[in-house]
């Protein structure tokens, strides 16, 4: 019986490396035998196996990376040393606590302006450090150009940038991939090709945050940092069909996104010129798919155009490639975050009987996936491919629609909507619209008219305290036993 066992075992372990491998993460480089890495066809993108056989991260590699103390501690130092260009504060808390800290870096932080918004947030997974160690080297070279760089000064003036290094510290002080309760954070948000996993309950807290985070504000574009490989991907990360089969399948903004990857790709010092990937840009359900991402689900339920960039074909280099690794992706950062300002569509909708902001919805025909203009100023903020004719409509209930065509040369355009109200409709929903909006947003307005009403009530009292002493003076001015002409018969 024995004999019979052995062919059986043969087979079923030959049906077991036949099966496919799950994709733990994007890329990573030739596999070899040394490297524990699997052995591709040329014509398939390699990747690393299952986490169980992926290398340990040697403990002398985390040298001269910022521990999360050390993080948290640099964190507050930006918003100390930049205090009147920056913003400090906290989405949430990981698995063990800690604080999950953002940097808003704008001209007016923290305050409410009809300007787009960009996030970069990095160390998804925490086993790939180069993310944070770089982002805040972003913000201490735009604290320290601000003024000086036009590119800098750009961004700062126009843009509400928000950067969280670190959304995985756990994982990073754990030196691997997932969280403090080993899921991978890549995977752990809603999907649309698998509908049943949409609750919320069973996301992870750092998962959470950042759905909290997203839906509590309105972010034009954004990008996650990864390392493994050297490539900007976009959407779609999956298939309709939920398979892991490898081929193109492009979300209804493609070519914006195409044209999002290659800002990024030919700003880098050598993406684009990747053997890899044509143009160091590659679609994500061609490369491999994924379920659970980040970057669909920021598309699909955030309006936020997100790039999974992999800015380091090491997932950990040594900490004296990192002042390389910043100057190589520098620009690249600087250019997309730029590229908020220099393309796409811009403007603001108002409603024609009264002038109020409307929190209108802005559609492209072709594309699903609209942008809502905000509650307190109206605008609104879409990224567009240039080159390219749009139809681009308004809309709001209560409203009557609106629709214009445009074509997007190499520059952004600026453009307005005033909607007319439907026969019966009061415009208290619009008045409403106006002021329902969070206590931040209203006490930035307050705080930005809080120098003028100062000024004229400190001018009042002023005239007030003036004007009783000059009766003061006239009443001991006046001869005693003398009535006044106020009171003479």
């Amino acid at each position: 019986m024995e004999l019979f066992k052995l062919p059986l075992l043969v087979i079923s372990l030959a049906a077991f490396l036949a099966a496919p491998i799950s994709a733990l993460e994007r890329g990573g480089k030739r596999g070899s035998k040394s490297s524990g890495l699997l052995e591709m066809d040329s014509t398939i993108f390699s990747r690393h196996l299952l986490k169980d056989s992926q290398p340990q991260i040697v403990e002398s590699l985390s040298h001269g990376y910022m521990s999360n103390a050390a993080l948290e501690e640099a964190i507050s130092e930006i918003g100390q040393r930049c205090g009147h260009i920056s913003n400090i504060y906290s989405i949430g808390k990981s698995v063990k606590g800690f604080p999950l800290l953002v940097i808003e870096i704008s001209d007016k932080p923290g305050q409410e302006e009809a300007e787009p918004a960009f996030k970069f947030i990095g160390n998804v997974h925490g086993d790939e450090p180069v993310g944070r160690e770089l982002l805040v080297r972003l913000a201490n070279w735009l604290c320290n150009n601000y003024m000086k760089d036009p590119l800098a000064t750009l961004i700062v003036n126009n843009v509400h940038l928000h950067i969280l290094p670190s959304m995985n510290p756990d994982g990073f002080d754990m030196r691997r991939r997932g969280n403090a309760n080993n899921v991978d954070l890549n995977r752990d948000f809603p999907d649309q090709f698998y509908p049943l996993s949409d609750g919320l309950a069973q996301r992870q807290p750092e998962t959470k945050a950042i759905i909290k985070w997203v839906e509590g504000r309105q972010f034009t574009a954004s990008a996650s940092l990864h390392g493994g490989a050297l490539v900007a991907n976009y959407p779609w990360d999956g298939a309709q069909d939920g398979s892991s089969r490898k081929e193109y399948f492009a979300c209804p903004d493609d070519k914006t996104f195409r044209y999002m990857a290659s800002v990024y790709s030919r700003s880098h010092y050598n993406m684009s010129l990747s053997k890899e990937f044509e143009g160091g840009i590659v679609n994500g359900a061609l490369w491999y798919p994924i379920y659970g991402g980040m970057q669909d689900w920021n598309y699909i339920n955030g309006g936020c155009f997100e790039l999974t960039l992999e800015i380091s074909d090491e997932k950990w280099p040594k900490a004296d490639e990192l002042p390389t690794l910043f100057e190589y992706n520098r620009i690249s950062m600087l250019n997309l975050v730029a590229s908020l300002v220099k393309a796409g569509i811009h403007g603001r909708i108002f409603a024609s009987n009264n002038g109020v902001p409307l929190p209108a919805s802005v559609m492209i025909k072709g594309s699903d996936y609209g942008v809502n203009a905000s509650r307190i100023f109206g605008d609104f903020h879409r990224m567009l491919a240039p080159h390219e004719s749009y139809e681009v409509a308004a809309s709001m209930p209560g409203f009557k629609s609106k629709t214009t065509k445009i074509f997007l040369e190499d520059k952004a355009v600026s453009l307005d909507f005033v909607l007319d109200p439907e026969e019966g409709y009061t415009g208290n929903q619009a008045q409403f619209n106006r002021f329902d909006h969070d206590k931040s947003g209203f006490l930035s307005m307050y705080l930005d008219y809080f120098p003028f009403i100062f000024l004229i009530s400190v001018l009042f009292l002023c005239f007030l305290l003036k004007r009783k002493a000059i009766f003061k003076f006239l009443k001991q001015r006046q001869p005693q036993g003398q009535k006044s002409p106020t009171s003479a018969v």
